[in-house]
């Protein structure tokens, strides 16, 4: 389970079982957790996060889109 960045307390990974899937992001936090598509950028899950929450992290999402799908791409190949 890659780790790509932390940010405020949140992790930023790849679940290396996920390797079937179109390319997409965890974020987790405490028992929080978020799955966010990347092609395009959408929001799949969402457990126990607040609105607020949601919008912060699919902002920093679309700031480091490029870097996060070229680790998926290097990842996974």
């Amino acid at each position: 389970m890659p780790t790509l960045f932390e940010w405020k307390g949140w992790k930023f990974l790849f679940y290396s079982l996920d390797r079937g899937e179109p390319p997409h992001l965890h974020v987790r936090k405490d028992r929080k957790e978020l799955k966010i598509w990347l092609q395009p950028i959408a929001l799949a899950f969402n457990r126990r996060c607040a609105g607020h929450e949601v919008n912060e992290i699919m902002s920093v999402v679309t700031e480091r889109h490029r870097e996060i799908l070229n680790a998926w791409n290097a990842h996974f190949g």
